[in-house]
């Protein structure tokens, strides 16, 4: 893992160069895709001091989790928008390198490409494991859409300057949509396909479901 800055202005000039390192295409086949990793962050601590983070590792073919590793660390890097991955990146890669299993895509809270310099946690998170990966966001970070229709399954374009760097997906009927965005070696329309192939009943796809359920659990217990 390349040295991350604790200072804003240095972080924007390796945003700017790890991105020319980003890969968007269809690199894998989707149906050999069995694996799949989720990832998400909790902090502690007054004022957020220390962060933890889950990795795990999600069989897409049983729907049971395999793996799941736990990490904690000191927060270093201040919350700035545009700049998450060099706050939360420390942390989940000391989660993932406790995992033993060889993960086929990974699935991380946070925008992929769907950022303003093109290198969200996601991206940025796919080029240090060298791994397919996805940006899932909860929320829009740029861009716009045109309203996504109601029903499961359907997605519109998101654009950003003329660009289009993800899509808007309704995971399930009448819910908010996610923002899905490739990071890594994975291309805008197999980034939506594998999203909606991993939700089951709930409107976050399991990887990054779990994830997220494990470390606000152990955040509520430290």
């Amino acid at each position: 893992m390349h040295q991350l800055p604790n200072d804003p202005g240095e972080a924007i000039k390796l945003q700017n160069e790890v991105r020319k390192l980003v890969k968007i295409g269809g690199y894998i086949d989707i149906a050999s895709v069995r694996l799949v990793g989720g990832v998400d962050v909790a902090y502690l601590g007054k004022g957020a001091s220390q962060a933890c983070a889950v990795a795990v590792v999600w069989d897409r073919l049983s729907g049971e989790v395999l793996e799941s590793v736990y990490a904690q660390d000191e927060v270093i890097f201040p919350y700035i928008p545009g700049l998450l991955s060099f706050r939360e990146l420390p942390v989940v890669m000391k989660a993932c390198e406790g995992l033993s299993s060889n993960v086929d895509v990974w699935m991380v809270d946070g925008a992929g490409i769907a950022h303003p310099r093109r290198l969200g946690i996601a991206a940025h998170f796919g080029v240090l494991l060298d791994r397919p990966s996805i940006g899932v966001a909860k929320s829009r970070l740029i861009g716009s859409h045109l309203p996504v229709p109601r029903s499961k399954g359907s997605w519109v374009p998101l654009r950003h300057d003329g660009e289009v760097v993800g899509h808007v997906l309704r995971t399930r009927n009448d819910v908010k949509p996610l923002y899905i965005s490739p990071g890594h070696k994975v291309s805008l329309r197999q980034a939506v396909e594998l999203v909606l192939a991993c939700c089951t009943k709930y409107r976050l796809p399991e990887p990054t479901r779990m994830a997220h359920n494990l470390v606000e659990r152990y955040a509520h217990f430290s």
